[in-house]
């Protein structure tokens, strides 16, 4: 499955380099509760992303999202714009627009619940980060935990990978096996992925800032 064309994106802006002792700017998105999100923080308050990392913002495309509540009270900056009954494209440059006031040098998906369409992507290019609870190889899109119970899986593992035009089909950079032996529920499977989640996350991101790996040319539009 692919995202949908479009006729233009707007120009790339440069992101920043992290480097000499600043730490890189994190936009945050989700569109939930954030457990990752705040994992993420957590992680660069006190864990493996202190010193490497700030949070710029975190984005929810429901302003209503307990996520947005959760970042405010550690003192987050938050930023949102309502996804329901908007075009995907026009819905998602508006969403460029805010993110780039950030000035953010990589953009973290942390349970964000859209398929990012080209405008998006080409704005951020080989900056925007995934984490998804299945290998991507085997399932992808939405319901992975759901896949792994039904089937019965033994393990599955989970994905961070960068994000391309497709859905879930931008290079991995991380994988870690989560053993699923005697999870009788669905919520066990979920609370035993969740807890790989929230360490993996933070571990790839900052060994992707120590070891950035720089973003493709802008591709250019029709207009170009």
């Amino acid at each position: 499955m692919q995202s949908e064309p479009e006729a233009q994106s707007p120009a790339p802006y440069p992101l920043s380099q992290p480097g000499g002792g600043r730490a890189a700017r994190l936009a945050i998105l989700l569109s939930g509760r954030g457990s990752n999100m705040l994992a993420l923080a957590e992680a660069v308050r006190t864990g493996v992303l202190r010193g490497l990392a700030e949070v710029a913002v975190v984005f929810s495309n429901d302003p209503g999202a307990y996520g947005l509540e959760a970042a405010a009270a550690l003192g987050l900056s938050t930023a949102s714009l309502a996804s329901r009954g908007r075009k995907r494209e026009e819905f998602d440059r508006e969403v460029v627009g805010i993110l780039q006031s950030y000035r953010p040098d990589y953009v973290v998906l942390a349970g964000y619940m859209r398929v990012l369409s080209p405008t998006f992507v080409r704005a951020f290019a080989g900056r925007i980060v995934n984490i998804h609870p299945a290998d991507t190889h085997q399932h992808q899109g939405l319901h992975a935990y759901e896949w792994a119970f039904d089937n019965h899986l033994p393990a599955t593992k989970i994905t961070v990978h960068l994000v391309d035009e497709g859905l879930d089909t931008g290079p991995i950079l991380a994988q870690r096996v989560v053993n699923l032996e005697g999870a009788a529920t669905l919520a066990e499977v979920q609370r035993r992925g969740l807890a790989v989640e929230h360490v993996l996350y933070a571990e790839t991101l900052a060994s992707l800032i120590t070891t950035p790996i720089l973003p493709a040319p802008p591709i250019p539009t029709h207009n170009s």
